[in-house]
């Protein structure tokens, strides 16, 4: 397979990147350029503009090394702007972080310079979910955290940004902690929704609970679920889980601004300091088995840590693939060491 050398760090597929350019994939602006030899312009993949000859186009991971090579940015795509509206997204992550008030859609598209109904569209197409979706999911994290402390259920609500009890129970109910009710039992008494939708590494399953996500995996169909969960009710889609797939999809594109969804999981205390530890590890960054079992305090337990990175039912979420083998090497991965590579891969370019 023919390769392009960008850099001496990284190589791009010109294959799969014409692939992904021929598809006009929007989820990968801003991640490579195509530039087009017979007209001399780059476009960034989901340019609307009709599909040059393969053998006429050549990648480039950065819209500045196209530049250098003469080529000039396209007038109707505009692929230079792709990261200008990242670095706004991210100053609106920013800005809803450190807010102690609900900031309105208006407030936080002003302090970046957008029009508000173009920058919901934008944050939406970045990060998979709204700004009140990821402003909520912020707030219900830290009450989380706040509801561990020492102080007084009432207390943690008001610090972690809710106006009063009301509200915060109407906006987190269902999304604090982890509980096991989808897996006891063979999930009797409970209701999975689920959907398979395409995605960069290929078919993704992810279904869910009223507790939060209880499956994300690729190449599999219902079928794993009934065989999973034989005694729950299991429903394809619905509205409830349009944000989770939206903000799986994000995960998986961009993994620094992976939006912070609800789990719903359950496993051995062993198992779950593991899963915990697999989501301190940052985005393009990796661990051995051994590391991680030093982390949660059993060195001695490397084979048990491996045992447990392995029965994590929610892939990149809790992102297993970020452990690797002592020598270095990938070492295994439920859905294969391609995938595996290639999420390492898109997770490094985000860092």
């Amino acid at each position: 397979m023919l390769v392009i050398k960008v850099d001496s760090q990284s190589e791009v597929d010109p294959d799969w990147a014409y692939d992904a350019f021929d598809r006009r994939d929007r989820s990968l602006d801003g991640q490579f350029v195509g530039a087009v030899k017979t007209t001399g312009i780059y476009c960034k993949p989901s340019c609307p503009a009709r599909r040059p000859l393969r053998e006429n186009v050549e990648f480039f991971w950065k819209a500045g090394d196209a530049r250098k090579a003469g080529y000039r940015a396209c007038l109707r795509c505009k692929p230079d702007e792709v990261g200008r509206d990242r670095e706004a997204v991210a100053m609106a992550l920013e800005l809803i972080g450190q807010s102690e008030d609900a900031l309105s859609l208006e407030a936080i598209a002003d302090a970046v310079g957008y029009a508000p109904h173009h920058f919901h569209r934008l944050f939406k197409r970045e990060t998979g979910v709204t700004p009140a979706v990821y402003a909520r999911s912020l707030r219900a994290k830290r009450a989380a955290e706040a509801l561990d402390g020492e102080g007084s259920v009432t207390d943690a609500i008001y610090d972690s940004g809710y106006s009063g009890p009301s509200r915060f129970y109407a906006n987190t109910k269902g999304h604090l902690g982890m509980t096991p009710s989808a897996w006891k039992n063979g999930g009797a008494g409970v209701t999975i929704r689920w959907a398979v939708v395409p995605t960069a590494l290929g078919q993704m399953l992810l279904a869910a609970t009223d507790k939060g996500i209880c499956r994300l995996s690729f190449d599999e169909d219902e079928t794993a679920l009934l065989k999973r969960f034989p005694k729950a009710l299991i429903i394809a889609g619905g509205k409830a889980l349009e944000d989770l797939v939206a903000g799986a999809v994000a995960a998986i594109n961009h993994p620094s601004l992976m939006p912070d969804l609800p789990l719903d999981v359950s496993g051995t205390a062993f198992q779950q300091a593991i899963w915990k530890e697999l989501q301190r590890i940052p985005p393009g960054e990796t661990r051995t088995y051994a590391e991680i079992a030093a982390a949660v305090g059993k060195p001695k337990a490397v084979r048990a840590a491996g045992s447990a990175n392995g029965a994590n039912n929610v892939a990149v979420l809790i992102p297993c693939h970020r452990v690797i083998r002592t020598d270095g090497g990938l070492g295994g991965y439920a859905y294969g060491v391609a995938r595996k590579e290639k999420l390492l891969e898109t997770e490094r370019k985000n860092a």
